[in-house]
């Protein structure tokens, strides 16, 4: 079991304007997709993490906690795209001292069944820092601003905390 809690220190870039991977794993998917919460069109980047990756999840940005949410649902394979709308989910809408909204959303799979989320309405976090944990393998949807500068691509390993995604403008 103890390889599903490992939870290595990460180096967090120094890169000002950079919004690192939230999760271990390997890009499944980035494009333009519906955020709900927002209502707006934004980026959407689905990492997706297997039994064998760290299932501690990182703060992609610092910023503000302007709202927490969780939803009951299914356990459907986490790289299906039906996850997004069915399985169990928590997330976080965080807004960055510029006033730019991101949402970050743990959605659990197949095999997980216990996602982990601390942080509360209101709480500062720093990019890099521990924010939950998923157990077992699912995955982690980010949504960031459509003028974000890219740094990855579908395929790509991502290490939580370190990997940068893209840059805010």
């Amino acid at each position: 079991m103890s390889i599903f809690f490992r939870n290595p220190q990460r180096t967090i870039p120094g890169i000002e304007n950079a919004v690192v991977a939230p999760a271990d794993g390997v890009i499944i998917y980035l494009g333009n997709a519906h955020e709900e919460h927002l209502d707006e069109e934004m980026l959407k980047i689905s990492i997706f993490m297997s039994v064998f990756n760290v299932h501690v999840n990182r703060v992609p940005f610092t910023g503000r906690v302007v709202e927490v949410f969780r939803k009951s649902g299914k356990f459907l394979d986490a790289r299906h795209e039906r996850a997004t709308f069915e399985n169990e989910q928590s997330g976080i809408i965080l807004e960055t001292e510029k006033g730019v909204k991101l949402v970050f959303i743990q959605v659990a799979g197949l095999i997980a069944r216990r996602i982990i989320s601390y942080p509360i309405k209101g709480d500062m976090l720093r990019r890099g820092d521990r924010y939950g944990l998923i157990r077992f393998g699912s995955r982690v949807d980010i949504y960031l601003p459509k003028d974000i500068a890219l740094r990855v691509a579908i395929g790509e390993k991502t290490v939580a905390g370190e990997t940068i995604l893209g840059c805010l403008p």
